[in-house]
């Protein structure tokens, strides 16, 4: 079992950015994807970005493609989400995981398919 521990989240302003980090204990499964998602109070989970430690692709959901960026550090077995021109939509508490498919629906089913997650992150954007 590998400890998934998120940081970096807070408050900003609109069109403001953030990074948020994901540090895990030890090696996952390079050939497996880790990835962003976020979630809403009454809402589901979605996937917001994803990529395979061991390559060099990378994916992302409509609603964020363009403004955040997600990497690896394979040194500090982190992984990162810049998150900039940020939008009260963006409001959330977003989640580190591992092990899952890199692509997917950005909706349930890939939400599902994926099986360690950390504890999350809050990230509020103001108007």
């Amino acid at each position: 079992q590998v400890d998934l521990v998120e940081s970096g989240g807070g408050s900003v302003q609109a069109g403001g950015s953030l990074r948020l980090s994901c540090v895990a204990s030890s090696a996952t499964d390079s050939r497996a994807c880790m990835g962003w998602f976020r979630q809403t109070l009454g809402n589901e989970r979605e996937g917001v970005a994803t990529l395979r430690p061991s390559g060099t692709s990378t994916y992302y959901s409509p609603s964020v493609k363009g403004r955040f960026t997600i990497s690896w550090d394979n040194t500090e077995r982190t992984l990162y989400l810049q998150m900039d021109d940020l939008k009260p939509e963006d409001t959330a508490t977003y989640y580190c995981a591992a092990v899952g498919p890199c692509l997917g629906n950005w909706g349930r089913e890939h939400v599902r398919l994926f099986s360690m997650w950390g504890q999350g992150t809050g990230v509020s954007v103001s108007a």
